[in-house]
């Protein structure tokens, strides 16, 4: 069991899992995601960013694996990266402790990290709520509903709350708020896009960037954008393991001996898998071997 405790969260590996807890300041998009559980097989690398002040430990998922990351594109900044966490300058050697267990695990259960075709993390948790600038975006599973504040322009506010079920919608997209351009969360209908500007659609929420909370948005996003008619195929589709593939693999050392240790945990995680060695054998001989490393 590796195991990290920071003021910005909880992060402890079981071997199969990665199991993440935000802390109490923690921004609110991980506050609102709450605890996240991420399978070994979800996982395309983890790596400690050192600076001054101590360092970032970051996971990183295999893509497609999580709706959230799916929904925001990239555009997730650190603090609202449910998969980064701010290491103090006290505890590096224990998240460079928790590196090594992580990948030594991606090596022995050969893991790729090659794309996804189906979530393989549950996302945020229904009935889910979020957004800001001139409304709120809810949704249940079933229905999207918006509702609008006394910011919002006449053209939403007139007929009043704005709700559409699931079957109604072709797309969704969330952008946040960037410099002085305006963000949104838009919902486009499967009669074709709106023309109007976030500000005036009524399937949108403008977002204007004035606080932390406004980002709450991209979970709306990402819970509708893994139930859509698309993705819902995905992920009713059967799991094929996962392949065995050398780019899960990390470069091995020049040396003989380090790839002769390699190509051993390689035969072990093979024979445990076809049932030669039990888990306990298993974990015994990786012991061995990790520690000739």
């Amino acid at each position: 069991m590796a195991e990290i405790i920071q003021r910005d969260g909880t992060w402890t590996f079981d071997g199969d899992t990665v199991r993440i807890v935000p802390g109490g300041k923690a921004h609110p998009v991980r506050q609102e995601l709450g605890e996240i559980a991420v399978p070994l097989e979800a996982v395309a690398g983890v790596s400690f960013e050192p600076d001054r002040k101590g360092g970032r430990l970051r996971l990183r998922l295999r893509g497609g694996a999580c709706p959230v990351l799916r929904a925001a594109d990239g555009r997730l900044k650190d603090g609202a990266d449910p998969y980064a966490l701010t290491v103090e300058k006290d505890r590096t050697g224990v998240a460079e402790y928790f590196v090594d267990e992580v990948r030594n695990a991606l090596l022995i259960e050969q893991v790729p990290d090659t794309p996804v075709d189906r979530f393989l993390l549950p996302g945020p948790t229904l009935p889910v709520s979020g957004g800001g600038g001139d409304g709120t975006a809810s949704f249940d599973g079933e229905s999207v509903r918006l509702t609008w504040n006394w910011k919002a322009e006449e053209s939403k506010t007139a007929g009043g709350a704005s709700t559409f079920p699931l079957s109604r919608i072709a797309a969704v997209r969330w952008l946040p708020a960037i410099g002085l351009e305006n963000g949104f969360l838009r919902f486009e209908p499967v009669e074709g896009p709106v023309s109007a500007p976030p500000k005036y659609d009524p399937y949108a929420l403008d977002l204007w960037g004035m606080s932390k909370k406004e980002h709450t948005a991209v979970l709306v996003a990402a819970a509708v954008l893994m139930r859509l008619p698309g993705a819902r195929a995905a992920l009713d589709a059967p799991q094929a393991p996962p392949a065995l593939t050398k780019a899960a693999e990390p470069a091995a050392a020049p040396t003989g001996d380090h790839d002769a240790l390699l190509r051993r945990l390689r035969e072990l995680g093979e024979l445990r898998q076809a049932g030669v060695l039990t888990d306990e054998e298993f974990s015994t001989a990786k012991q061995a071997v990790l520690r000739s490393m």
